[in-house]
């Protein structure tokens, strides 16, 4: 089997070394220099130093050759980066199924990953989504992790979880496509508040909490979404959410940790260094809320905190003096 993996950022790198073992894997990268380096280097020193590629992991700067004759794509860009990726491959006349890894809801039109595909991909070309509780760092040093494979067609997900398990990084079937990217999307946007709250010391107590309520906020949007109540409760839901708001390898919590130390969101972009997803995301989850009638409170915080140059410490008290209500409420 050959894999094309479409994004030479640590993620599709991570990805790209792990499933390089089971067979044959091209690694796209659309920097001509940074693929000629790695391939060089026979790693990603910018992303992933220190972690060789197999010898079945081949880099290319030109996608008509990643593609070719290649059993499935898996696009690993920012969100960003999934529309224009899904045109070049249609230009192509790819008809090879397609997988994403993609997190969050495009910028300015408020549609999730399958929405966008449905926009760009013939209807007839199977599609997904790879999403779960994994850092690429430990993903590509080969420790264990598990991540579900979404499709609204059954079987499909079933097939490409056959296709792609390996011993380290265990796949999990799913039907339910649109929980697991609205799981992959707000994940991110509460891992800020998360390390807003680290950041600030407030306890564990309150972090404990935060992600509570915040899976409320996830399994309410999902809900209005038409995703299952169980997808929460699952990889992509609480053990995405899990992960992301409490491991030091996040680059979302690290994005509340600065803002804790009161950066402004720009030095804190700066200071990151890479793409998270989170503070993109956060505009168009609430304003894809707020056009469902839906109550998100943390994911508001957040933008206020992100966008509106609200005070931390503000925030925290707007949050904490909210009118008592029961548990399973708003």
């Amino acid at each position: 089997m050959k894999l094309a993996v479409l994004g030479a950022g640590a993620w599709g790198t991570a990805l790209a070394i792990r499933f390089a073992h089971q067979g044959n894997v091209a690694l796209w990268c659309r920097d001509a220099e940074q693929a000629a380096r790695m391939a060089a280097a026979r790693s990603n020193p910018d992303y992933l130093p220190n972690l060789p590629f197999p010898d079945s992991l081949s880099v290319t700067a030109e996608l008509a050759d990643a593609v070719h004759d290649a059993d499935s794509i898996l696009i690993v860009t920012p969100m960003a980066g999934l529309r224009p990726t899904l045109q070049a491959l249609t230009a192509l006349g790819n008809r090879a199924p397609v997988l994403w890894a993609c997190k969050g809801l495009e910028a300015g039109t408020m549609k999730f990953p399958h929405q966008v595909a449905e926009e760009e991909l013939d209807a007839t070309i199977a599609r997904g989504m790879l999403s779960g509780p994994s850092f690429a760092q430990e993903v590509a040093a080969g420790k264990p992790a598990a991540v579900t494979i979404a499709a609204s067609d059954a079987e499909f997900a079933r097939r490409t979880v056959a296709a792609l398990n390996t011993p380290v990084l265990r796949l999990y079937a799913s039907d339910d496509l649109v929980g697991v990217e609205i799981g992959a999307a707000v994940k991110n946007v509460l891992a800020i508040a998360a390390g807003v709250c680290d950041g600030l010391n407030l306890g564990l107590n309150a972090r404990a909490a935060l992600l509570t309520r915040g899976l409320v906020e996830m399994a309410r949007f999902g809900a209005a979404m038409g995703a299952k109540a169980e997808t929460f409760m699952g990889l992509a839901g609480i053990g995405d959410l899990m992960l992301t708001a409490t491991g030091d390898l996040s680059r979302n919590r690290r994005v509340g940790l600065l803002l804790a130390q009161g950066l402004q969101l720009d030095d804190v972009l700066k200071n990151l260094g890479h793409v998270a997803e989170g503070v993109p995301t956060a505009r168009e989850v609430l304003r894809q809320a707020d056009a469902l009638g839906i109550d998100m409170p943390i994911t508001r915080s957040v933008c206020k905190l992100l966008f509106n140059g609200a005070a931390v410490n503000d925030i925290i008290s707007e949050l904490m003096e909210r009118a008592p209500r029961m548990e399973g409420d708003a």
